[in-house]
């Protein structure tokens, strides 16, 4: 019969091409994923995997068996459902959740304790991970949650096993220090006002550098962009000398203490940020427990 694990380790190969990525993302070494993998070779009778340059690709029985696995995983787990639905469906056990940074700092961290007091039963486990990471990992299963953001107004393209949730939409302020000209302002800022200022902004690639480029989109002139930095509260540290102000979104943001203020703009940038995980956990009693302490 064909082993479990030895499923999920060809679907890891086949979406990340080599053993090495494929053991990072198992959590187990090279050596261990290969032997899972000679193992189901044994027991199907044919070779699942073939070199292609420094990688692997999937045999054609490879491939066959990798699109025959969601199926499998999906019965299997719907098994699990069935156990705890006769235990009334209690949460427990552990639930693996992977997110990016600030939905862990904003989202998930904000309502542990409340999970916890009402679930005493279940335990979380929150792995930081890219949205298109998260996903894959909910689809390989080697995670039951994941918490995503849109990139640049575009949902993270989700595989069709997956159920998604709009459960937060994060918007864009601008901080300031409270000696900044701009800080005493009443009424939402907009380019007018923000031109000729100084900035530390999120290096490119990131969503919130493309809501500030898209900020200055028609400017006539390049906004002053003194720093990139990737580390928000650095940014906030940076925006307390004075020298500078920064977007920054309010998932991502700590409190501004007494020298910092935020003030919010005319067009404010906004992500919305979806919950997903496998259709086949729809009735998870750890995944619903979860979702309505998010909201």
């Amino acid at each position: 019969m064909i082993e479990v694990g030895a499923l999920r380790a060809l679907r890891s190969v086949a979406a990340l091409g080599t053993l090495a990525r494929a053991a990072d993302e198992l959590g187990f070494t090279a050596s261990a994923v290969s032997q899972q993998l000679k193992r189901l070779e044994r027991q199907v009778g044919v070779p699942v995997l073939a070199p292609s340059g420094r990688g692997v690709v999937l045999t054609p029985a490879g491939q066959a068996i990798a699109d025959a696995a969601p199926s499998v995983f999906q019965a299997l787990e719907r098994c699990a459902e069935a156990a705890q639905s006769v235990s009334e469906g209690a949460p427990r056990g552990t639930l693996r959740v992977v997110a990016f940074s600030t939905a862990i700092r904003g989202l998930l961290a904000p309502v542990l304790r409340g999970l916890s007091e009402r679930c005493p039963d279940l335990r979380v486990q929150i792995t930081e991970q890219d949205p298109d990471e998260a996903l894959r990992s909910v689809d390989a299963g080697t995670a039951d949650l994941a918490l995503v953001h849109d990139a640049d107004g575009l949902p993270a393209p989700a595989p069709a096993s997956l159920t998604q949730r709009l459960v937060h939409t994060d918007v864009g302020d601008v901080v300031l220090s409270r000696t900044h000209p701009l800080a005493s302002a009443t009424a939402p800022l907009d380019r007018v006002d923000l031109a000729g200022h100084a900035w530390v902004t999120s290096p490119p690639g990131t969503v919130c550098h493309q809501w500030f480029r898209r900020l200055f989109a028609d400017a006539p002139e390049e906004p002053d962009v003194r720093h990139l930095v990737d580390d928000f509260a650095t940014q906030l540290a940076l925006v307390a000398s004075g020298e500078v102000i920064a977007l920054i979104p309010r998932l991502a943001r700590p409190p501004l203490g007494e020298d910092l203020v935020a003030r919010p703009l005319r067009r404010q940038p906004k992500r919305e940020v979806h919950a997903a995980w496998r259709r086949s956990a729809d009735d998870s009693p750890a995944i619903r427990a979860l979702l309505t302490e998010l909201g």
